[in-house]
């Protein structure tokens, strides 16, 4: 009687538990159809190819968001070139070379509290460090530095895992054959976890790309009539052109269309990325034998 009661009681948990999740799942699925909905119906109109590929005219009441783009392109691939090399050494010592101790378990306290912590204390730090103290001033470099630590914490927390998930008899075949660690390292591990790794980067250049408050003090400008030439050039960037239409424009009540074709095109870049993630992941589960 007593095992019947429990086990009817852990059924109405179960029910409870996925009613629950299920109601969550809609409930976020719900908000973001909204908000989608709503991007969509107030920009599609806005984005044309005119819109994509000219520059602002008019005090930025007209014209198109291509330098913010490519602004934000070459901010990206910057944080990018910044911030992988980097991780992976990172990564590669913590899994392959350090012992585990208190030391270890320290860094990975630090790089877990950093992953954390908000973007504006990114920006701020910039300002401080590479704009004010470097003298590297306003620019691409800047922005770019800054955006690289920010995306640090998570493409190390990530190549970590990756690195973790390739199995041991993969090491040691490699030593077997007479092969040193680094080049045991550089031909199968790395190759091994390259999906995970890809995942990884995916994710970091989601994040960077739809980033204001680190470039807000380093890199964006307000408008700029030609791109970049330079690394010590200011850029535009479309989060920050966004955010100055919305807020600091003077006109800004002649440019809601442009204002929401802009958000339509970032939050298009940014699923579009997270869609890469989630099909490189798919690829990479098909592809495991072991």
């Amino acid at each position: 009687m007593r095992t019947h009661r429990s086990a009817r009681l852990r059924r109405a948990t179960e029910i409870v538990a996925f009613s629950l999740l299920g109601a969550a799942m809609f409930v976020g699925l719900l908000a973001l159809g909204v908000i989608l909905y709503y991007i969509i119906s107030r920009g599609s109109g806005a984005v044309t190819w005119e819109f994509l590929t000219a520059f602002p005219r008019r005090g930025m009441t007209a014209g198109g968001i291509y330098p913010a783009l490519v602004g934000s392109f070459y901010l990206t691939v910057g944080a990018l070139a910044v911030a992988l090399p980097l991780a992976l050494g990172a990564a590669i010592f913590l899994v392959e070379y350090a012992r585990e101790g208190v030391w270890v378990r320290v860094i990975r306290i630090g790089v877990n509290t950093l992953a954390g912590v908000p973007s504006i204390v990114f920006g701020l730090l910039g300002l401080a460090l590479f704009v004010k103290a470097l003298g590297i001033g306003v620019s691409l470099l800047a922005g770019a530095l800054t955006l690289g630590l920010l995306i640090l914490p998570l493409l190390i927390r990530t190549t970590e895992e990756a690195l973790r998930s390739v199995p041991r008899n993969f090491r040691e075949g490699g030593l077997a054959l007479g092969a040193t660690r680094w080049r045991t390292i550089r031909s199968i591990v790395l190759p091994a976890g390259l999906p995970g790794i890809l995942t990884g980067i995916v994710l970091s250049l989601s994040r960077a790309i739809g980033e204001t408050a680190p470039i807000m003090f380093t890199a964006a400008a307000f408008f700029t009539p030609r791109l970049p030439s330079s690394p010590l050039d200011e850029v535009m960037a479309l989060p920050y052109h966004i955010f100055v239409m919305a807020t600091e424009s003077p006109n800004a009540w002649k440019t809601k269309d442009l204002q929401y074709g802009a958000v339509l095109v970032l939050v298009g870049l940014v699923l579009v990325l997270n869609l890469g993630a989630i099909l490189l992941r798919a690829h990479a589960r098909r592809r495991k034998v072991w």
